[in-house]
């Protein structure tokens, strides 16, 4: 079997496949802020599930903290998020035209013609319309997360939500709360504006053709999806594993590499046991004084990164990762 790793600032996934690409476990949880330790905790819990049944013959990261996971639990192969989502999700929908992910801290979306990737475009820098915001969100109203696209369906007034940034779009909903309107009424408004957002920045300019998925955690929230399906006139697909595809690629482009190479992977669920650390210095040796980090695993240095001459940089782990 092969197992993918989708490590982001709000939640970690895994996702175990077999060789035909049949989806066999899935696990989503909160990175919490400390990735290591979400993927120690999430390697327990998949082992347990296979009951030590399984053979991991590859490993895949990705996600934010991709290499810092690809060191920890010597993956096989590292791939920036973009590739993963793609592949992910071309294996359950083929003729997918344009991806819409929208995660914890972050969005983006894909173009894919012909079953090749061909433009992307990513918003990094503000969190307005990501999940993190809708949980914020979620529990200022007092409202469980797992229920807040449920009252945007329930609403019966339009409610204009500023969307374009997270302390101008929480002003603007006590105001409408000191107004009168609903919760409902006012949740609905919040993900219209989402929408809005969304599709005036990381969408601007690109040409978005059916069939359309939409995935990430904020997928779950069908107030988002119906307002998406609303702006777009387009039919909104929401995959089976919308929450993980991302590992879903990852494991299916660690499933690939086995076809290029027979050597035997070095991954064990051991690794959860393993003592793992980040430390950081100075380098004086030019002007630049470069912050250089250097990761640890069991009191051996096994990565360096962080100068702008390569003069730290330990190739040889890096050379086993085959990223992009």
């Amino acid at each position: 079997m092969y197992l993918g790793i989708d490590v982001g600032s709000v939640s970690t996934n895994f996702a175990v496949i077999d060789k035909d690409r049949k989806v066999i476990d899935s696990l989503y949880i909160y990175t919490a802020g400390d990735p290591v330790l979400a993927v120690k905790r999430g390697l327990r819990t998949i082992q347990q599930r296979l009951e030590n049944s399984a053979e991991i013959e590859r490993v895949g990261t990705t996600g934010s903290a991709r290499y810092l996971i690809g060191i920890l639990v010597n993956a096989d192969i590292v791939k920036n998020e973009i590739i993963a989502h793609a592949i992910g999700t071309l294996n359950f929908i083929p003729d997918v035209k344009t991806v819409i992910e929208i995660g914890g801290q972050d969005s983006k979306i894909i173009i894919i013609r012909d079953g090749i990737p061909i433009d992307f475009s990513m918003n990094t820098v503000c969190a307005a319309g990501t999940g993190s915001f809708l949980d914020h969100q979620a529990k200022r109203l007092g409202i469980p997360i797992e229920e807040f696209g449920k009252y945007a369906l329930r609403a019966r007034t339009k409610v204009n939500i500023a969307g374009r940034c997270t302390v101008f779009a929480e002003s603007d909903m006590v105001h409408k709360q000191q107004l009168g309107f609903s919760k409902e009424d006012i949740i609905n408004g919040l993900c219209e504006a989402i929408v809005r957002n969304y599709l005036n920045n990381v969408g601007k300019g690109k040409e978005i053709l059916p069939p359309v998925t939409f995935q990430g955690g904020v997928a779950a929230n069908k107030g988002v999806a119906k307002a998406l399906q609303k702006e777009l006139g387009l039919e909104i697909i929401v995959p089976e594993y919308y929450n993980v595809m991302g590992a879903i690629g990852a494991a299916i482009l660690a499933m690939e590499e086995t076809e290029q190479t027979k050597v035997k992977t070095n991954f064990d669920f051991n690794v959860a046991d393993i003592g793992f650390r980040t430390r950081s210095f100075e380098c004086d040796g030019c002007p630049n004084h470069c912050e250089i980090i250097e990761v640890l695993r069991a009191g051996e240095v096994v990565d360096r990164f962080g100068s702008r001459c390569g003069k730290w940089e330990k190739q040889d782990t890096r050379e086993k990762l085959i990223k992009v």
